[in-house]
């Protein structure tokens, strides 16, 4: 295989990964607080050739003398782009959207009975049975779980209530059936002071990585932020922030570079074949 087909089939593959990318973002367009993705490429390693050593024919020349032979291109990185979704009513009393960016709800989910955290913008929550407390219900998103509050704790409610407010300090509170008001905890936001460090953790979901292992303290990387009026909006939704226009065009001009380096594989192996038969 020569370098031109090389290159060719290495940029292919990083356009493949590029085109699953947008496809993703898609497919995720209409996905509640979902944040879209966008793959950038850099150079690969390069080959400086210098095929001309006489100087004297090089008189007035600009560009570097000889040739550079590239090896392909490569997806540089896969940043998460936190641009502020739509904001959508829904008159649900549990539906929250963030109305902030870098701002997220962090809930617990229970796997073989090991309990762990993840962030998620998806504010649609639902009331559940509290699995330690028949009598009470519990908040939890549609996967099954739990919300927090700003002291890691799940929310609890009595089954009396008959609606349920945020405040505007960030208080969720329930109006019994009697008339008084229960306290029901303050709803609190973990802001990521350094979005590119989340790793996905499937559904809309993140995790924060080791940052010791990454050298980093937990005060440059997140905090916690009262969810008061402001950041947070009751009885609506935060749509996705993917522009359907944007990623189509986006799509068709990775495309257009795919089936370019295609023609340039196949010319190339046109050639090889066209050396062949000179040879016999």
């Amino acid at each position: 295989m020569n370098l031109s087909m090389i290159s060719a089939s290495v940029t292919m593959g990083q356009l493949q990964r590029k085109m699953d990318t947008l496809s993703h973002n898609m497919a995720n367009s209409n996905t509640t607080g979902f944040k879209r993705r966008e793959a950038t490429f850099s150079d690969l390693l390069f080959q400086q050739v210098n095929n001309n050593t006489d100087t004297r024919y090089e008189t007035g020349r600009l560009t570097p003398n000889g040739i550079r032979v590239g090896a392909g291109a490569k997806i540089a990185q896969t940043a998460l782009r936190m641009e502020q979704g739509a904001i959508m009513q829904t008159g649900r009393e549990l539906d929250f959207a963030i109305a902030e960016r870098d701002h997220f709800f962090e809930v617990e989910s229970v796997e073989n009975g090991q309990a762990t955290s993840y962030l998620t913008r998806d504010g649609s929550f639902y009331l559940s049975e509290d699995p330690q407390n028949p009598n009470a219900l519990t908040i939890v998103n549609a996967k099954g779980d739990f919300l927090l509050d700003g002291g890691g704790n799940r929310f609890t409610l009595p089954m009396n209530f008959s609606e349920i407010k945020l405040s505007a300090t960030g208080e969720l509170e329930a109006i019994l059936n009697d008339g008084t008001t229960q306290d029901l905890g303050q709803l609190q936001l973990i802001r990521v002071l350094k979005p590119h460090l989340l790793e996905a953790a499937g559904d809309s979901g993140f995790k924060i990585p080791d940052l010791a292992g990454l050298g980093f303290a937990e005060a440059d990387v997140f905090e916690q932020v009262a969810g008061d009026e402001g950041r947070l909006i009751q009885s609506s939704l935060e749509t996705s922030n993917v522009n359907i226009g944007q990623e189509m065009t986006e799509l068709v001009n990775t495309q257009r570079h795919y089936q370019f380096n295609a023609r340039a594989l196949s010319m190339a192996d046109e050639m090889n074949g066209l050396i062949n038969g000179i040879r016999r």
